[in-house]
């Protein structure tokens, strides 16, 4: 009997282990498949924002309206958040999931979709990128004497082209395809964390995330190397002949090979969402199941009843979810110490999502780097900073165990040193371009104050030139001209990428010395001082970065202790910050814009160059601004955290005084300690 006994016992703990076996095997799968998502989602991220400089080129719109499609993806997030963030947990999360994975996948392949019906790229309007004629020939040069000149483009072909050209509107796919994105990226970090909450051992929670986090690296690490070498392939690779093709990467009119980013990035997506669709609501549904039907038999019997409780029981938590929203949105509007939270979170995160949209855009017009080498040093250089400074900024809150008043001053000081050297930028400002006709007048003797309508000098003004024309020349003096014409060149000699263009009159009346009056494709490159400036940038964005994740951990902590609202209102913060500032930032910088293209419609495109001094100054004076605001908002959220916490411990030293007055009535009466219910919670809590 004793020995059945202990055979049971033996059973029942092997099917007890085999149970925790299947749990855990559970878990560890959904967190596996969590990590994939998490790869996708962050791999998602950087590829848009490497390509932002491209797909403005390539779709020839303003910087505005390319920041307008880069927040479609967080207008895509706002639409399903408060669905998610309510509804969710209230579903089969790894499905959701999957669903989430599977749609922004989808956004992916439907972003790069317009580059197959668009037809080819023509960076200039004289040439058609498939024609096999020498390009030498559509270049136009100085004709004297010459009324018409053969290179323009007759109203009936404008006008034909124009109909035949109509691609400027498929950037709304883009802008859709992205939209997409933001709705299937909006359940994976919620319902994924939840569910991890949920399901793992207590204390574990924090360990899976931080591995999640890690892993999640491996995302931008990808994404930024894939941006490198997609950008450095030209648009058409695979349909053109890239001989035939004049321009470089170091080109303002070269665009890369940017749907490739996404049709990778997609398709990484939709295999991440394979896994959720066969993982269980709970990974230890059978258990569950069996508590259920031997705790409730009268579920078994009467499956009618239980199903209208069922749904009657849904209803009620719809319903009472729907006004715990409104609640919660009540309860941002009557609390100043969260309202001060979110408003300097919007303020940092528009500063930093501004800051980056454009960064690859920023660098090109100061500093003369093309966006395929700031990919690779932001890729291998600043993320494993920035990952060193999220990991010993939690180092640092848990070794002093800060309190939420320590943190908040930890996370100002972070936010004062990011400030620091970021204002160094200032310091290291290259020289604006020396540009015939935008910065100083065709003969290069003198500058101009304004690049509008800059008068032709007697070097150029019989040539019978295109204004709208660009196709920039570097002349043997150091500056650039806007086209071989503008420069007064007569001749040309070479092809392709080595054309070089002689007797150019305008660089005669320079005054060079050695009577080379020549000039070769392409801008002026930078100088080398300009050139050493740009390595120093990227020594202090190192640091700026650094100190932005040492306050990105104290920031979340921060986040944790002051949230009385649920995740919906938490997330409201990055959502605001990231649908306005890529489209306000834009909106500066296209006025500092000296030169737009115009496409065969004779409509305003895309940008050719910038005065990069005043670029500069917005782009850094924008951030710089709400950097500062976020500071002041810092000091007032610090001394109203200050305020309240010494309110609650004068009113709980006020309370305990009367417990213990109480406490020791009561012993005097009864001659032994009996510790009221006020006292027992108060000690509790």
């Amino acid at each position: 009997m004793d020995q059945n006994q202990h055979l049971d016992k033996t059973a029942e703990a092997q099917s007890s282990e085999n149970k925790k076996t299947r749990h855990c095997n559970g878990l560890k799968m959904f967190l596996a498949a969590l990590a994939l998502s998490f790869i996708a989602k962050a791999l998602g991220a950087v590829v848009m924002k490497s390509s932002i400089i491209h797909i403005e080129r390539r779709f020839e719109i303003s910087s505005s309206l390319v920041g307008f499609i880069d927040g479609s993806f967080e207008i895509g997030n706002l639409l399903v958040i408060v669905f998610v963030s309510y509804f969710g947990s209230k579903l089969h999360r790894p499905k959701l999931i999957g669903i989430g994975c599977l749609i922004m996948g989808i956004g992916g392949v439907l972003t790069a979709l317009p580059h197959f019906f668009m037809g080819y790229y023509r960076y200039s309007k004289e040439i058609n990128i498939d024609s096999s004629e020498n390009s030498t020939s559509t270049l136009s040069t100085c004709l004297i004497n010459q009324i018409v000149s053969l290179n323009r483009t007759s109203p009936e072909i404008v006008g034909k082209g124009c109909v035949k050209e109509s691609g400027s509107y498929m950037w709304i796919y883009v802008f859709m395809g992205n939209m997409l994105r933001g709705i299937g990226e909006t359940p994976i970090v919620p319902l994924g964390l939840s569910y991890m909450d949920d399901f793992a051992k207590e204390g574990h929670s924090s360990l899976y995330l931080g591995i999640l986090n890690a892993i999640a690296m491996i995302g931008p690490i990808i994404g930024f190397t894939l941006g490198s070498l997609f950008s450095k392939m030209y648009v058409d690779i695979g349909s053109v002949d890239l001989s035939t093709v004049r321009i470089t990467p170091n080109d303002s009119r070269w665009v890369g090979a940017w749907w490739l980013n996404f049709l990778v990035s997609g398709l990484f997506s939709i295999i991440s969402s394979i896994p959720f669709f066969f993982l269980p609501q709970t990974p230890n549904k059978p258990q569950k199941e069996r508590k259920a039907s031997l705790s409730l038999p009268v579920l078994e019997t009467n499956d009618g009843k239980s199903q209208t409780a069922n749904l009657t029981s849904r209803g009620k938590n719809i319903t009472k979810n729907v006004t715990g929203f409104f609640r919660s949105f009540k309860s941002i509007l009557t609390n100043p110490l969260y309202v001060v939270f979110v408003l300097l979170t919007v303020l940092q995160i528009s500063s930093y999502i501004g800051g980056f949209t454009y960064v690859f855009k920023y660098v090109e017009q100061e500093y003369g780097q093309p966006s395929s080498k700031t990919n690779v040093l932001l890729g291998i250089v600043t993320l494993p900073i920035f990952a060193s400074g999220m990991f010993l900024g939690g180092y640092i809150i848990k070794k002093f165990k800060l309190s939420p008043i320590g943190i908040a001053k930890f996370s100002f000081f972070t936010a004062v040193m990011s400030l620091f050297f970021y204002l160094l930028y200032f310091f290291i400002l290259c020289e604006n371009k020396s540009v015939a006709g935008l910065t100083m007048t065709y003969d290069g003797n003198n500058p101009v104050t304004s690049h509008r309508d800059v008068p032709f000098s007697y070097c150029n003004s019989d040539c019978n030139c295109d204004e709208s024309q660009w196709e920039p020349v570097c002349g043997n003096n150091g500056i650039t001209y806007i086209s071989p014409c503008l420069a007064g060149c007569k001749s040309s000699s070479g092809n392709k990428k080595s054309i070089v263009f002689h007797n150019c009159s305008c660089l005669e009346v320079t005054g060079l010395q050695n009577r080379n009056y020549s000039a070769h494709l392409g801008e002026c490159p930078r100088s080398d001082a300009c050139i050493t400036k740009f390595y120093f940038f990227v020594a202090i964005q190192v640091l700026n970065l650094f100190f932005s994740a040492l306050g990105g951990t104290s920031y979340f902590m921060l986040m944790l202790h002051l949230k009385y609202v649920p995740w919906t209102d938490i997330f409201s913060s990055p959502i605001t910050g990231g649908i306005l500032a890529p489209i306000y930032f834009g909106a500066l910088i296209d006025t500092t814009c000296m030169k737009w293209s115009t496409n065969n419609c004779g409509t305003r495109g895309s940008c050719r160059i910038y005065n990069s001094t005043l670029f500069s100054k917005v782009y850094l004076g924008l951030s710089s601004v709400l950097r500062v605001s976020a500071l002041v908002l810092y000091i007032i959220l610090i001394y109203a955290m200050k305020k309240k916490f010494q309110e609650k411990d004068t009113n709980a030293s006020e309370n305990g005084s009367v417990m213990d007055e109480a406490n020791l009535e009561s012993l005097n009466n009864n001659k032994h300690f009996v510790p009221s219910a006020g006292a027992d919670s108060e000690t509790h809590y």
